[in-house]
């Protein structure tokens, strides 16, 4: 199951036609690293209903950094509570999750493809991808100019020379950006979803 890109706007959804979320209540649904947790643990599920149990036990593992045999029932229980009484509700409110709660099951909607573009994670060491390829474009910039004037040694490439260059830069910077970017989406067992 692929996750759609779109634009920000005042929803998620570009068409009229299509339901949508508004930003607000999507960025409010995903502040919580236990709702991103139950979302990431259903992304994995290819499409099937999953029972609560199943889900709580993956979320306390998360949280707990170990695996679902060694959770214990204290920390089980509560979060099989919050999920219940909070979070699972306000996914199903917000159409990002389908939650029967008299028969315990859950599964994601068609919206929830919609959330993927607000899920893109940046760890605390990086800097976002908007601010590197600005910075990219300063050091393309810079090394025209360089060439321009004729400033050794690079005042000896030709034109060729130098769009080859450039080109080299972006296209290896958007062929990281693009592994980075799948890597970080919901879904990936790379995704660090439960990182407040």
């Amino acid at each position: 199951m692929s996750l759609k890109g779109t634009t920000l706007s005042d929803s998620v959804s570009p068409s009229d036609n299509a339901s949508s979320l508004p930003r607000d209540e999507v960025f409010e649904v995903l502040s919580n690293a236990r709702r991103r947790c139950a979302l990431q643990y259903l992304k994995q599920q290819d499409d099937r209903r999953v029972e609560l149990r199943e889900l709580v036990d993956h979320v306390t593992a998360w949280e707990n950094d170990t695996s679902t045999a060694q959770i214990d029932s204290a920390e089980r229980k509560r979060v099989y509570t919050a999920l219940r009484q909070n979070h699972l509700p306000k996914l199903d409110e917000a159409g990002i999750i389908e939650y029967e709660h008299m028969r315990g099951e859950v599964e994601l909607t068609e919206d929830a493809r919609e959330v993927q573009m607000y899920l893109e994670f940046v760890p605390h060491n990086d800097i976002p991808w908007s601010e590197y390829y600005l910075g990219l474009s300063a050091v393309g910039a810079a090394l025209v100019a360089a060439v321009w004037v004729g400033v050794y040694p690079f005042g000896e490439l030709s034109g060729l020379g130098l769009s080859v260059i450039l080109i080299a830069l972006f296209a290896v910077s958007a062929a990281v950006h693009t592994y980075d970017a799948a890597r970080n989406r919901i879904g990936s067992e790379k995704y660090e979803v439960c990182d407040e």
